[in-house]
């Protein structure tokens, strides 16, 4: 009689009714923990669960985003530009650029650490353009990351990257043709022209060094895909050839 008592009172202290479910929690907790998803593919699928999971993925709070459209200015998190996006983001912010269209891209530099995420289901279906005569689409002074994108570029470069870790993933990079078209690039990096890093190449790696890493994107024109410079090296490089296209990974980082 006793054994089965004891067993009666195990089973009820490990009782699933005596944990909370993760709905028990109000707004603004389960909204820091959505914080430290990744924004693709983790946020984005949260937001599939329910109506509270929709709204709190998709929170201000969480995203800004960018939508062409836009006409009240008033609304918390929402931009009519990319540029205007950057400027009123917080490092860490991450940046949602609607689907659809063109968005002009030229000359803009990025100073602080953020995540620039195309809304679309194809990296095709949000597109950064940027105008003829621009150096580039995006500079970028800060750890950034791309993702879900297409850029493209006529006689400039798509990306310019001077420094801190540049991710790009599942994006396009298109240089248009024209008959300069080899003075045009996909990515260039000068990086390294201020000489090597201060730190061994696998602490720099830790504390965010200059560098640049390329998964799963498609590069179309332009001389080269990536023009490097200073101690900056290529490595790492893996294509699969397309008939129209080329599919790159790879990684730019500081020479030993």
């Amino acid at each position: 009689m006793d054994e089965n008592k004891q067993k009666c009172s195990r089973s009820s202290t490990y009782s699933p009714s005596r944990f909370s479910h993760v709905n028990n929690l109000d707004d603004g907790c389960l909204m820091h923990i959505f914080s430290f998803l990744s924004p693709i593919p983790d946020r984005y699928n949260t937001a599939l669960v329910c109506h509270r999971w929709l709204f709190l993925a998709c929170h201000p709070r969480l995203w800004l985003r960018v939508n062409r459209a836009v006409k009240d200015k008033s609304e918390s998190g929402v931009f009519p530009s990319i540029e205007e996006a950057v400027s009123a983001a917080r490092p860490g912010d991450t940046i949602l650029i609607g689907a659809g269209g063109f968005h002009s891209a030229s000359n803009i530099q990025i100073k602080k650490p953020l995540c620039l995420i195309g809304g679309g289901d194809l990296p095709d279906d949000t597109t950064l353009l940027c105008s003829r005569g621009s150096d580039s689409a995006l500079e970028f002074l800060s750890t950034c990351k791309l993702a879900n994108l297409t850029v493209k570029a006529e006689l400039g470069c798509c990306l310019l990257h001077r420094s801190g870790r540049l991710i790009i993933e599942d994006c396009n990079l298109q240089c248009e043709s024209n008959p300069l078209d080899y003075l045009s690039y996909a990515i260039i990096t000068t990086a390294g022209d201020c000489g090597p890093p201060q730190l061994p190449l696998s602490a720099a790696k830790i504390t965010g060094g200059d560098s640049v890493s390329v998964s799963q994107t498609r590069i179309m024109g332009g001389a080269k895909a990536v023009l490097t410079s200073g101690t900056l090296a290529l490595q790492q490089v893996r294509v699969i050839y397309a008939r129209t296209s080329m599919c790159f990974w790879f990684n730019v980082v500081h020479q030993l």
